[in-house]
């Protein structure tokens, strides 16, 4: 039996069995990776050694932000708030146009330089103000027990958390994940399976059982994401049925934003979104019935802005990540008609603006 290595990152994982033919099988997530001793699934990230398995990132991480939630992208979630942003390495998606590939497609370790555990994460939003804290830029699926134990040290000091996910996850590592969180955004990358195989190695059928459960069985407040790529999950149809299916199975109040693909990784020649292509979609939505729809990465005030579902009235403007205009009453109605608008909102707004503060935990230990 292989001997099991002195490694900081090495925690022993949850979700995985033996199978007869001596493999062990992960169950995690839907990709089900069945390892020999020493191998690694397609995350990369969680290993077999010896008779068991192991995430070999935890407590490490590929750097630490302070960002406006609204870049999460949040924009029913306590407006205006900062939020700890952080993630590791490696993905469980396969994805030919991810934007954040260095991180989620890297194999070097080395790039985990910062070490922090769940106390030092959770005071360090503590020190700086923060309301809650994102595990993001690669999924948090696959660092599941870090972001669990992270999680629980935030709740200990009154901090939310905030899953953006792929939503490719087993039932039972599902349940015990979104038990710890109090908000995500889930990309749903399109809505036919036969992009998800050729874009992405997955399937589509798994994220709907996600977004379904996050709606009907948790307290979770969940918005959606779909990146919208020329060519390829941009139709009239596609969207007509993805917004259709929001409707019937999650209802006319959660979010979606529709946001613009930038050629990267393995995709560079597929052009830019066009921000008319953005518009379209965001009004094929309006038009079918979802009450809240935004437009993303690209410059747009008004496919930014929150509008009163009844009324119309702008309640909450935004230039960017910054709010330059916020009307809603404190329990979180419009003023003008009285229709409360769906979200958690708090007694005043946040004042934090559309800054993007890299930070040091050491340091914020240190000093805290």
């Amino acid at each position: 039996m292989t001997e099991i290595p002195q490694n900081p990152g090495l925690y022993p994982a949850r979700y995985w069995h033996k199978l007869d033919d001596g493999r062990i099988q992960c169950d995690l997530c839907p990709r089900d990776c069945k390892l020999h001793d020493g191998q690694r699934g397609a995350c990369f990230v969680r290993q077999r050694i010896g008779e068991q398995m192991f995430l070999t990132t935890y407590g490490r991480s590929s750097g630490f932000c302070i960002d406006p939630v609204e870049k999460k992208p949040l924009n029913h979630f306590y407006p205006g708030t900062s939020i700890l942003s952080f993630g590791t390495a490696g993905c469980n998606l396969a994805c030919k146009f991810c934007q954040n590939w260095d991180m989620s497609k890297s194999r070097d370790m080395d790039l985990l330089a910062d070490q922090a555990s769940p106390e030092d994460i959770a005071n360090a939003a503590t020190h700086y103000g923060c309301k809650s804290v994102a595990f993001t830029y690669n999924d948090p699926v696959i660092f599941a027990e870090y972001a669990m134990d992270v999680a629980d040290a935030c709740h200990a000091r009154d901090i939310q958390t905030v899953a953006v996910t792929n939503g490719y996850m087993h039932d039972q590592a599902r349940r015990e994940f979104y038990a710890k969180m109090d908000a995500a955004n889930v990309d749903l990358k399109g809505f036919s399976d036969d992009f998800y195989v050729k874009l992405t190695g997955a399937h589509l059928q798994p994220v709907l059982d996600t977004l379904i459960y996050i709606k009907r069985a948790t307290d979770v407040w969940l918005e959606i994401t779909n990146l919208m790529i020329p060519g390829h999950n941009d139709s009239d149809a596609e969207v007509t049925a993805m917004c259709q299916w929001i409707l019937k199975e999650l209802g006319n109040e959660v979010p979606l934003h529709f946001t613009a693909f930038h050629p990267d990784y393995k995709m560079l020649d597929v052009a830019p979104t066009p921000p008319e292509m953005l518009d379209h979609a965001r009004d094929i939505a309006l038009r079918l019935g979802l009450r809240y729809v935004y437009t993303g990465n690209i410059y747009d005030v008004d496919g930014g802005t929150t509008f009163c579902p009844n009324c119309k009235k702008a309640l909450i403007v935004r230039d960017w990540y910054e709010i330059t205009g916020y009307h809603l009453t404190p329990e979180g109605h419009c003023p003008a008609c009285d229709t409360l608008v769906a979200g958690r909102f708090e007694l005043y707004r946040g004042q934090f603006g559309r800054h993007r503060i890299p930070i040091s935990i050491h340091h914020s230990r240190r000093i805290s």
